[in-house]
């Protein structure tokens, strides 16, 4: 299924003649409009997702969106609100080669977007998280020339490294709970590790100097990655247990055939790996009801 999406500042919520925020009418526009997309045989297969005051509409057809957007127009125009054009993208998610998506509103074509940032994580049309990795890395990798005297200078190991995990790891692992790793990507994060470590005990990269070498003088051990298991587990384990649009998301299925090719990997194979053998989601849920033992016997989290 290919789905088309609405990302970004859909709509500014405000009155047309005072220009004052309206919260009252949002909430009774939204109450309006969820009820025509339940209600509606047109509007079956609505996906309208809410952002604090953004908005993504998702429909599996380039038809089915702009009749989506006509109504979200038509509603918001009762309540006295607008869609705002300038903010609004539309981005079309696909395993294949996407193409032109046509999407009007008011006489104006909506611009489409190969890529779309929003809350500083980067969402791509083939709905992969190597851009959004490659990113945080360079990020992070800033984040610490701008400290490199600093991080580089005449301090103590242990301060320095406190450093680096409080100022650059906290760059690199924004909104790494809901990264699906590859093993390309493990490895890139594996090498953004040690190039820091590098970094701060002064090693030039023409230095024949191995990774082992360099953490025995950094007094460190490989941990980025378990950080981010860590970090997943935790995240995962809160959604698990409480019945809530991210847990229907991660048990809802795809209507369609499979496409021919390996599966994609998913977020939960990384969990669900981790253990000496796979288990299953029936398992790893069940096992998300005991807080102490999904910590201390699964995870060996503190």
């Amino acid at each position: 299924m290919v789905k088309f999406g609405i990302c970004g500042k859909v709509f500014e919520l405000f009155d047309k003649r005072k220009d004052k925020r309206k919260p009252k009418a949002s909430k009774l526009f939204w109450q309006d409009f969820i009820e025509l997309a339940n209600n509606s045989t047109v509007y079956t297969i609505v996906q309208a997702i809410r952002f604090a005051d953004d908005q993504e509409m998702t429909a599996s057809s380039e038809e089915g969106l702009q009749r989506i957007m006509e109504a979200l127009e038509r509603i918001s125009e009762e309540y006295g609100m607008r869609i705002n054009l300038k903010k609004t993208k539309v981005m079309m998610f696909t395993k294949g080669q996407p193409r032109k998506v046509s999407i009007w509103i008011r006489n104006t074509e909506l611009e489409q977007v190969h890529e779309f940032c929003y809350l500083e994580s980067l969402l791509t049309e083939d709905a992969r998280c190597d851009k959004e990795i490659k990113k945080r890395i360079a990020m992070a990798k800033a984040a610490f020339m701008r400290r490199g005297e600093l991080l580089r200078g005449n301090i103590s190991k242990d301060l320095k490294k406190r450093m680096v995990k409080a100022l650059v790891w906290s760059v690199a692992l924004y909104g790494s709970e809901t990264w699906t790793l590859r093993k390309e990507d493990i490895k890139r994060i594996q090498a953004f590790e040690m190039w820091i470590w590098r970094k701060m005990e002064k090693i030039s990269w023409t230095a024949h100097v191995s990774n082992e070498e360099v953490l025995c003088l950094a007094q460190e051990q490989r941990s980025l990655m378990q950080v981010i298991k860590q970090r997943q587990a935790n995240w995962i384990r809160h959604v698990l247990r409480h019945d809530c649009l991210l847990k229907t998301v991660l048990e809802g299925k795809m209507e369609g055939k499979r496409p021919k090719g390996k599966p994609r990997r998913k977020m939960l194979d990384l969990l669900m790996e981790q253990q000496e053998k796979k288990i299953s989601y029936e398992e790893l849920k069940k096992r998300a009801q005991s807080r102490v033992g999904w910590r201390h016997h699964h995870w060996n989290l503190p």
